[in-house]
C-alpha cells in the first residue's frame, strides 16, 4: 500500500520554528523611538551651533532666542523621547517572561 506523502512547492519558511531569535534586550520599536530621539537631539545641538564671539569682535547673535531657548528645549525633548524609548513596551508582549 503506498502513503500519501504530501510535497510543499515553491518558497519553504523562512524561519524554522525550531531555530530561536536571539533575545536582544529592546524590540525593534525601541530601537526606532531611540533613532527618532537621537535624531531630535543632533537638530538640537545643531540649532545651538554657530559663530561664536572673539577677542576682536563680538557677535549678540550668540545669546539669540534659538541659542538659548529653542535649542535647549529641542534637546530635552530628544532626551526625553530617549528614555521614553527605553521604557516603552509594546502592548502585546507579557509581562513575565
Amino acid at each position: 500500500m503506498e502513503e500519501n506523502k504530501t510535497v510543499k512547492v515553491g518558497r519553504s519558511d523562512p524561519q524554522p520554528s525550531n531555530v530561536r531569535r536571539p533575545d536582544f534586550a529592546f524590540g525593534r520599536m525601541n530601537y526606532i523611538l531611540l533613532a527618532i530621539g537621537m535624531l531630535v537631539v543632533v537638530a538640537g545641538f545643531v540649532l545651538m551651533s554657530g559663530d561664536g564671539s572673539t577677542s576682536e569682535a563680538y557677535n549678540p547673535d550668540i545669546f539669540s532666542a534659538r541659542r538659548t531657548k529653542v535649542a535647549p528645549v529641542v534637546c530635552l525633548l530628544g532626551f526625553v523621547s530617549m528614555i521614553y524609548a527605553v521604557v516603552y513596551k509594546p502592548k502585546g508582549e507579557e509581562a513575565s517572561k
